[in-house]
């Protein structure tokens, strides 16, 4: 980090990205960062910089239908590497397992990098956001091709899925129309269920198989 940047009182850092980890995979909020981390604006802003040099976080922009209020749009902030993030917070796998509210989080960050690998040997090479709308709708992550094609990837901690977990999808298919590809739910079961026209539950293992 020194290396990186002329950087004073480093030992910030890790407290930082503990706090960051907290928060992986929701929407980036400087101002309570800043307050949480007792660092000013300026300073915060520096070092978030620095920790994606570093590759240690990656911001995952905003998605609009209009180019350019998507610039505008808070991002998510995402942690490069999980394991790590379960580490900062000091978690065990008991006790994921037995809070999923912890569990809900990390799992998101997770699906998030495992598809922005996957990016990068893909010969579309789509790019990666997030989606959510002023009434909170929101879809976890969504993939665009240069042609405006989209698919829509809601992550959810469970075995199970339901009707109501298309529902952030659904109002994307609604406000898109022919671009909607696809929408899935990836959830922790152990099956593909289809939901509706182009809405589909897929298992977690289909990142790696």
């Amino acid at each position: 980090m020194r290396d990186l940047a002329n950087i004073e009182e480093l030992t910030q850092l890790p407290n930082l990205l503990a706090i960051i980890a907290a928060r992986a995979g929701s929407i980036l909020n400087v101002a309570d960062i800043s307050r949480t981390a007792r660092l000013s604006n300026t300073t915060l802003t520096r070092y978030l910089t620095l920790l994606e040099t570093a590759f240690l976080v990656y911001r995952l922009p905003a998605w609009s239908g209009n180019l350019t209020s998507r610039f505008i749009k808070a991002p998510k902030m995402l942690l490069n590497d999980t394991g790590l993030a379960a580490h900062l917070l000091g978690l065990s796998e008991t006790r994921l397992q037995n809070d999923p509210n912890y569990l809900g989080g990390l799992l998101d960050n997770f699906v998030g990098m495992e598809i922005l690998k996957s990016i990068g040997s893909s010969q579309t090479r789509p790019s990666l956001y997030h989606w959510q709308t002023m009434h909170q709708t929101e879809v976890n992550l969504l993939l665009e091709r240069r042609n405006g094609d989209v698919v829509g990837i809601e992550v959810k901690a469970s075995g199970t899925v339901g009707p109501n977990d298309f529902k952030g999808l659904r109002s994307l298919q609604a406000q898109i129309g022919e671009k909607f590809v696809r929408g899935l739910v990836v959830y922790t079961g152990d099956r593909t269920v289809p939901f509706g026209e182009k809405l589909f539950a897929l298992p977690i293992s289909v990142l790696w198989h």
